[in-house]
């Protein structure tokens, strides 16, 4: 299914420059790109977020006492 969009000339001139970046073949697939970098970008970011600092720290120190 093909849809169009209304979008402003500086909108249009974002997504000719994120097309040429991520070498995309189309509009389509550039936000395709973008969108899915992001969600990847989220979601590790998500899990990150269950880890304190503390325990980082605690693990990165337990580790080379041990040598």
């Amino acid at each position: 299914m093909v849809t169009t969009i209304q979008i402003n000339e500086r909108t249009l001139l974002l997504l000719k420059k994120l097309k040429e970046e991520t070498r995309s073949s189309s509009y389509d697939e550039t936000i395709n790109k973008i969108t899915s970098e992001r969600t990847r970008k989220k979601s590790l970011a998500g899990f990150l977020g269950k880890i304190t600092r503390k325990e980082i720290l605690k693990n990165l120190r337990d580790k080379h006492e041990r040598f």
